[in-house]
């Protein structure tokens, strides 16, 4: 096993404690000993419920919407496809502010669709699964067009072949070979709507019991009760780690 210069190692090693060190920070300073009367407050498990319900379908709207769109940018050839995969990933470089002022001149009471709806999106808890799912989309459609790539297209070829339609093919063959991707994709896609802040605050606000989710409660804690702060971010912590070690032998081995 060959030896890492030091003049690698020094950096690497300051690297990995600059990233590591938070943490760990977080957990020493932890309440441990309140902390079952604290994750039992109203507002926590108000945060946590929220929190655990609109990530959830958000996810199935990424899903619902997501996956077809993955399938449309590996299997189409179509004009501009592109610019659509480009489109697809900006929400991941997109300030999440600038995406929550994006969905409120769109879905606002005078946006661009907002104003044909009949009903207000903003500042309600469907206002927080719309900013959730325009954030985390991106990591699914991703995963699972990569999946979908990876898949060998001569199944679905010799299911046509013997007579099955497309949504057929689609649905008992492409579907079963990319399950795992797809798995991966909306676990990564969950994580990410529970922990979106910037655009939820901005689209949805930050209303105790209707929109204030665990990153919210968070942000409003460090003004009153650090300790509360720190439980909910412990909660979404646990919930990262949970998520890597779930998807360690697919993507970090």
């Amino acid at each position: 096993m060959r030896r890492a210069p030091l003049a690698l190692v020094i950096p690497a090693v300051l690297g990995l404690a600059f990233l590591v060190l938070p943490l760990v920070g977080l957990v020493v300073r932890a309440p441990w000993a309140s902390l079952p009367r604290r994750l039992a407050e109203p507002g926590v498990v108000s945060a946590l419920v929220l929190s655990l319900q609109t990530a959830t379908l958000a996810t199935v709207l990424c899903l619902v919407f997501g996956v077809p769109l993955a399938w449309l940018l590996a299997r189409a050839d179509f004009p501009g496809r592109r610019l659509v995969r480009a489109l697809v990933t900006v929400p991941l470089v997109l300030p999440p502010v600038v995406g929550g002022v994006a969905l409120l001149l769109v879905f606002g009471r005078r946006g661009l669709v907002g104003s044909w709806l009949g009903f207000s999106l903003p500042f309600t808890t469907a206002g927080v699964v719309v900013a959730e799912a325009f954030v985390a989309m991106p990591f699914l459609v991703i995963a699972v067009e990569g999946a979908l790539r990876g898949a060998d297209a001569r199944y679905e070829e010799a299911a046509a072949t013997l007579g099955a339609s497309r949504w057929v093919a689609f649905t008992r063959v492409t579907l079963p070979l990319v399950a795992p991707g797809i798995a991966a994709g909306a676990v990564l896609c969950w994580a990410r709507a529970l922990g979106e802040f910037g655009a939820t605050i901005t689209f949805a606000g930050n209303f105790p019991g209707r929109t204030q989710t665990m990153p919210l409660a968070v942000y409003l804690a460090l003004e009153t009760d650090l300790q509360s702060a720190i439980v909910l971010s412990l909660i979404l912590l646990g919930v990262s780690v949970a998520i890597l070690a779930a998807l360690r032998d697919r993507w970090i081995g």
